[in-house]
């Protein structure tokens, strides 16, 4: 069994995608980021940068296994399933370069994006219109890779475009236009979003919020 320290926040969205992609059975604790529990020693120990998405593999070969980091993450379960990473090529080298473009450069900056936009409570203009602009050029960077290919790491849907879609999908509150402008993007994410485990892993983090009156937390055990 799995144990998903997580939160309804695109970072929280990527591992649940993954773990319902490859079907193996998990648990969710919820990591409440608006109440500061992600500073909870407890999870600390899990995740020493206070970031979530964290997991602890009970079943790992050497005994319980904690990993932090979205993309360790993926790394880790793709190669423990066998799946959703080519073997071999250019398409596996491809896999590799987007999830870094995605966890390196999508997300912090839509993150960053949405905290001097949205978060904020005194909005800096310089802020704001630098990291619109790199939004807007990062966009066109995924468009004119779809351009050439239907999933990132080439003809087959891979751990590069789980680790982008929950930004990508996200975007639209913060740039609706420059989504507009990448009419590939859009496609893929309508591609994306009809998968069944994208719908069950993006639910993941909230449905275990909601599923008690007392949501299983740090506060909560």
């Amino acid at each position: 069994m799995i144990t998903l320290y997580s939160w309804a926040t695109p970072s929280g969205h990527i591992v649940s995608i993954m773990l319902e992609e490859i079907g193996t059975p998990y648990d969710v604790r919820t990591v409440n980021i608006s109440k500061r529990e992600q500073f909870h020693p407890t999870f600390l120990a899990v995740s020493p940068n206070a970031k979530i998405p964290a997991i602890i593999d009970d079943g790992a070969a050497d005994g319980p296994l904690a990993i932090f980091e979205s993309g360790a993450i993926l790394l880790y379960l793709t190669e423990k399933s066998g799946r959703l990473l080519p073997r071999s090529g250019a398409d596996r080298a491809k896999a590799f370069e987007w999830l870094f473009w995605a966890t390196a450069g999508l997300a912090p900056t839509l993150a960053e994006f949405g905290h001097f936009a949205i978060f904020a409570k005194r909005k800096t203009p310089v802020a704001i219109d630098r990291l619109s602009a790199e939004a807007d050029r990062l966009l066109r960077v995924l468009d004119r890779r779809l351009a050439e290919a239907p999933y990132l790491a080439g003809e087959h849907y891979s751990i590069a475009d789980i680790a982008a879609y929950p930004w990508a999908a996200g975007a639209g509150v913060l740039v609706r236009e420059h989504l507009n402008a990448a009419p590939r993007v859009r496609d893929w994410l309508e591609k994306l979003s009809a998968r069944p485990a994208v719908q069950r892993g993006m639910a993941a983090p909230l449905l275990a919020a909601r599923a008690a009156r007392a949501p299983r937390s740090f506060n909560n055990p």
